[in-house]
């Protein structure tokens, strides 16, 4: 541990004490936990974020929306709004936050709504739309008001959680014996060719229990999509900008270093709300690179705080892209996931 580890290692120490405690009121049943007669899968993490929950979120819904009917649920991170709210593609990211937004804007005949409070999410949900069949609850492990009937849990494969420490001396939610509430563990941002040696070793370190299973995944990157142009992706290119306000951005700076001479990072806290000032800085940033043969580059998530009348202004002649993403398992994984999600959900709906 460095010196501000253990320095901080006492406040850690309450803290992860006192989501002990909490964890083991809701394991009593002090604290009561609500089951709901839909199928409700949870995805979430023991870090502090940037495990790719939102990626996995999206291929949940890619695997069920053909057979259900799908709702998500989120609390809606960084909004300005309170309460529970359905979201449209009319709505703004200060209204009902980011990753909602990139859900109902990327996805037909779903449902997405934001709640802080999960119980009274669902409800709404279920009593405004009863044709609902699967509900995803998003960023929702620790949220213990609701008992999934599928937890997926997600874990970093470059900061592992068995690896990290409690929150302020790392960046854990809760200690790691947490992560037996999980049925499904994911290692999430897996290198494209993985070793078989790699994942006994990291699946030995886990100790998964018996009703858990270990999967493994990674990112699958999109061509670049122009925002505000159809200018094409450049054949050739010197340099490549990219901003991002993303919890941890190694992978899509590793992906672009392949595509360019020179990659200039400009990193803003996750979720940042970009301002008229960013944006100046951004454009300055740009107009300081010494060659024509440059764009500029941003995530799918940081273009939904970043799609306005304002943004427009700042875009205008500008070959500004964002690069979508997806996840994908390997080998055998994928459909040994797929199938365990599959058969949960048409098993909830039988017993309904």
């Amino acid at each position: 541990m460095k010196l501000m580890q253990i320095l901080l290692y006492p406040l850690a120490l309450c803290y992860g004490c006192l989501m002990f405690f909490r964890n083991l009121l809701f394991d009593w049943h002090i604290l009561k936990s609500v089951q709901f007669p839909v199928p409700v899968i949870s995805v979430g993490n023991l870090s502090m974020g940037g495990t790719g929950k939102t990626p996995h979120i999206e291929y949940l819904i890619n695997l069920l929306k053909d057979k259900y009917f799908i709702g998500t649920l989120s609390r809606g991170y960084g909004r300005k709004s309170d309460g529970f709210i359905i979201a449209s593609r009319r709505s703004n990211v200060k209204y009902i936050g980011d990753e909602p937004l990139q859900y109902v804007k990327k996805f037909n005949n779903i449902k997405v709504a934001v709640d802080e409070k999960r119980v009274r999410g669902i409800r709404n949900m279920l009593q405004k739309y009863p044709d609902i069949k699967v509900i995803l609850l998003d960023d929702a492990f620790q949220h213990r008001w609701v008992q999934p009937g599928l937890s997926i849990l997600l874990t970093d494969y470059h900061h592992l959680y068995y690896e990290d420490h409690i929150f302020p001396s790392g960046w854990l939610r809760e200690f790691t014996i947490g992560a037996h509430r999980a049925d499904i563990i994911i290692v999430s941002k897996t290198p494209g060719i993985f070793s078989p040696i790699t994942r006994r070793r990291i699946i030995e370190e886990i100790n998964p229990r018996s009703h858990q299973q270990v999967f493994f995944s990674f990112i699958r990157y999109d061509e670049p999509i122009p925002v505000f142009h159809s200018n094409p992706w450049p054949d050739k290119i010197s340099y490549i900008l990219l901003f991002t306000g993303i919890a941890n951005d190694y992978p899509i700076r590793e992906h672009l270093e392949r595509k360019c001479s020179t990659l200039i990072v400009m990193k803003f806290p996750d979720h940042h709300p970009y301002t008229s000032s960013d944006l100046e800085k951004i454009r300055k940033q740009w107009d300081d690179l010494p060659t024509q043969r440059k764009v500029i580059i941003t995530t799918e998530k940081d273009i939904m705080r970043l799609k306005s009348a304002e943004t427009s202004t700042f875009a205008k002649n500008l070959p500004l892209f964002y690069l979508p993403i997806e996840v994908d398992l390997h080998g055998s994984d994928r459909e040994d996931f797929n199938n365990i999600v599959l058969e949960y959900a048409e098993k909830s709906q039988r017993n309904r």
